[in-house]
């Protein structure tokens, strides 16, 4: 279905199959084309309220013996929905925004970092369409950060460089995601939006757009998929 019935039934469907929102529709798409979870991976949810992306996550990984993490991080306090969640997942309150690398790589298994890394971050809409793309932007990279390292962002070759030197970056710039591991980071559509693609691209595998089926039509909403960190 499209246009105004669209809403209306993924809404539907997800009441009938126990999702907490309708949005856990954007990442069961996202886990079908990309296959980003897999048995045993340790997951990261930012801006995980209400609870559908963690319910995703966790029924991705396969059944309890297959091993894996869910963690997910919220300004709100979100408790783990009952259903298509287990002893795998569980969240904390706090702000993504002011929170140290280091203390986010410690919520990993063994603290080795995570491998997946999902952002459906998004700022309180305003309606001023630049102010809200500006913000969505603040969030967004502020995920890249997380994940790859400020370093990284910045420059990849000036990084290089100091490793061979012997003089590597502070611990709290090194991102939090695993080499290999992949990162959906959601935004509001802007003209400036493209500068993350060309941001990611050169450190990772592949670099895409993706607006899912799930999406209301009247959204701006759209996600970057990355995959592979280099």
């Amino acid at each position: 279905m499209s246009g105004a019935g669209a809403p209306d039934f993924f809404y539907r469907e997800a009441q009938r199959l126990g999702y907490v929102a309708r949005s856990a529709f954007k990442l069961l798409q996202m886990q079908k084309q990309y296959k980003l979870i897999k048995s045993g991976s340790s997951i990261l949810d930012l801006g995980c309220a209400p609870g559908a992306w963690l319910q995703v996550a966790c029924q991705s990984l396969g059944p309890l013996k297959n091993g894996g993490e869910v963690v997910g991080i919220d300004l709100k306090k979100v408790k783990v929905p009952s259903l298509h969640c287990d002893a795998r997942v569980r969240t904390v309150c706090a702000d993504v925004m002011n929170l140290p690398k280091c203390q986010v790589k410690a919520l990993s298994p063994q603290q080795l970092g995570f491998s997946v890394i999902l952002s459906d971050m998004c700022p309180l809409v305003s309606g001023i369409t630049t102010k809200d793309a500006a913000l969505s932007a603040e969030l967004g990279m502020r995920a890249l950060d997380l994940a790859v390292g400020g370093t990284a962002i910045l420059d990849d070759f000036i990084q290089r460089e100091r490793q061979s030197d012997g003089s590597d970056s502070s611990p709290d710039d090194r991102g939090v995601l695993k080499r290999g591991g992949h990162l959906i980071i959601k935004f509001l559509e802007s003209e400036d939006v493209q500068e993350f693609s060309r941001i990611c691209k050169p450190l990772f595998r592949k670099a895409s757009w993706l607006r899912p089926k799930a999406t209301r039509s009247s959204s701006r909403e759209i996600y970057l998929i990355c995959q592979g960190l280099l």
